[in-house]
């Protein structure tokens, strides 16, 4: 089966670029998002190619004063990976590793957008991720994640908000993981569902930081990495021992704080300081959506819009256990003075974790 990609020195294996081994859950996404100086805008956006499902979707979502507006969209892929469009949004790469371009051209519901990201600096490969329950492979991906920089403008009926130097992250990941329709077979012994995951992409005006962790129910973490990444065209800086130790929200699971200590390659410590403000739930970008999850079959092609104002939703759902909190930061290195920035923390905490206090499945801090 040959593709417009085939014309491309891009192949790994003696097959052709449509086959992607043999796992249905294959998959290969971009993830974008970015906020204003304030904290008091946000906007994600993803895209995501599923070459064994045959399908391409893509959504992109905007949220202020706790109200989202989102965009949907799914198509047949015709297994061409290279046409990045999905109807009404659409992901062109500009310059490798660097400059990527967001489109939204929504004319039924007034939605527009045109941005620009630019990465500060390389992007960060992180170690790969792998997670097996038993001996079924659930989870393995490579992923890379960049900071960096959104020039453009969103236009949303009669309002158009300029984007000038807002900062944001994006990331792209491929490999295999749960998506789609849920596989019905049973696995035995199924067990209690269990997964711990923070992502936290900070910004300050030297540097940017980023930090990850995926812990097992008694807190250890099979996949956990901080870097410290300078944006003067610096070596990227791994750091070692990597720990943090989470406030929550009363009554809930969602952070209120977090504290992030590792040590620097030439030795001493460096500590983040993270509050987190206003929360940004990931169903208006398609995660955990009912209706527009990732990989999710609407046929030739569709297209959706919502409006959804999440301050009246329950924190405590399943369905909101996926977000992010916009948050404030601050760094401390040895010899230097604080430094303020600011950045976001993506969390989806289900099911016991001992440093939190977590027994169950859902319940919540104290």
């Amino acid at each position: 089966m040959l593709t417009a990609a085939d014309d491309y020195p891009v192949h790994q294996l003696p097959e052709p670029v449509a086959f992607a081994g043999s796992d249905r859950n294959f998959y290969d996404r971009y993830y974008f998002q970015g906020y204003d100086a304030a904290g008091k805008v946000f906007f994600g956006a993803a895209l995501g190619v599923y070459p064994h499902l045959n399908i391409i979707d893509a959504a992109f979502m905007i949220q202020r004063d706790g109200v989202q507006h989102s965009v949907f969209a799914s198509r047949h892929l015709d297994h061409e990976r290279m046409d990045t469009r999905v109807g009404p949004i659409a992901v062109e790469v500009r310059e490798p590793l660097k400059r990527l371009r967001v489109a939204v051209d929504d004319a039924a519901h007034n939605f527009e957008a045109v941005l620009e990201f630019t990465g500060l600096a390389a992007p960060v490969e992180e170690p790969r991720f792998t997670h097996r329950a038993g001996a079924l492979t659930v989870l393995d991906l490579t992923r890379m994640t960049q900071g960096g920089t959104w020039e453009g403008e969103i236009a949303l009926g009669d309002e158009c908000l300029a984007v000038h130097g807002w900062r944001g992250a994006r990331d792209r990941s491929w490999g295999v993981r749960p998506l789609g329709l849920r596989d019905t077979r049973p696995h035995a012994p199924a067990g209690e569902p269990q997964w711990y995951w923070l992502w936290a992409p900070l910004h300050f005006d030297d540097c940017m930081l980023f930090f990850h962790t995926n812990d097992d129910a008694q807190g250890q973490g099979w996949n956990r990495a901080a870097v410290l990444v300078p944006v003067n065209g610096g070596a990227p800086q791994k750091l070692a021992s990597v720990r943090y130790q989470a406030a929550y929200r009363p009554g809930t699971r969602q952070l209120a704080g977090l504290r992030i200590s590792a040590t620097l390659p030439a030795g001493g410590e460096i500590v983040v300081e993270l509050n987190c403000g206003e929360v940004v739930y990931k169903q208006g970008e398609g995660y955990n959506h009912p209706v527009w999850g990732h990989g999710m079959y609407h046929g030739v092609f569709e297209t959706a819009f919502q409006t959804l104002d999440t301050r009246v939703l329950d924190p405590n759902d399943f369905a909101q256990v996926h977000l992010h909190a916009l948050c404030s930061a601050e760094l401390h290195r040895p010899g230097q003075a604080p430094r303020r920035g600011q950045g976001v923390v993506e969390q989806m905490i289900v099911g016991a974790h001992a440093p939190s206090g977590f027994k169950g499945v859902l319940d919540v801090a104290a």
